[in-house]
């Protein structure tokens, strides 16, 4: 586990942007935090680096949107799928998104009890902002700058290919 005080959307996006660099086909990632924290300001990080088409939008309203690589990446390039599991209530409901979780780089928010079986190696990130630090967020799809409060960001890796997370250091000032 490692602890990142991340100070602003621009190092948000930084951490994003480390972390698409280790992902690969198979890979999950697991985001949990409040309204506003900054789950789609990493997300959005994370599918700039690895190059998809488009820009990442929060997927509240259709639960789950495949971002494909772009045209002049390898015909191999894993998608980038961003789940909303706000809405559900079981392992079974994500499973019934028919997501291939072998064949893409599957980003969840809110998906924290939903995933027993999925993988046996993710990549789960707490984030979490001060208490009453700008109230409401005015977008559920940003960390706005008006509300530009550190947040504290807990990075627990499962698996092997998450045991060692000593590459986060390359994120300290």
């Amino acid at each position: 586990m490692t602890v990142l005080g991340i100070a602003s959307p621009e190092r948000m996006e930084q951490l994003g942007a480390l972390i698409a660099q280790r992902l690969s086909a198979g890979d999950l990632v697991l985001l949990n935090g409040e309204l506003g924290a900054g789950k789609t300001t990493l997300t959005r990080a994370i599918g700039e680096t690895l190059g998809i088409r488009g820009t990442v939008t929060s997927p509240t309203f259709v639960l789950a949107r495949t971002h494909p690589r772009r045209e002049e990446l390898p015909s191999d390039s894993a998608p980038l799928v961003h789940v909303d599991a706000y809405r559900l209530a079981s392992a079974a409901e994500l499973d019934d998104l028919d997501i291939d979780f072998e064949a893409s780089i599957v980003v969840v928010e809110w998906g924290a009890g939903l995933l027993d079986g999925v993988s046996e190696s993710w990549l789960n990130i707490d984030i979490v902002r001060p208490t009453g630090a700008g109230d409401v967020a005015k977008s559920a799809d940003d960390w706005e700058e008006e509300t530009s409060e550190p947040r504290t960001v807990t990075v627990t890796g499962h698996g092997p290919k998450w045991a060692d997370l000593g590459w986060l250091n390359a994120l300290s000032d």
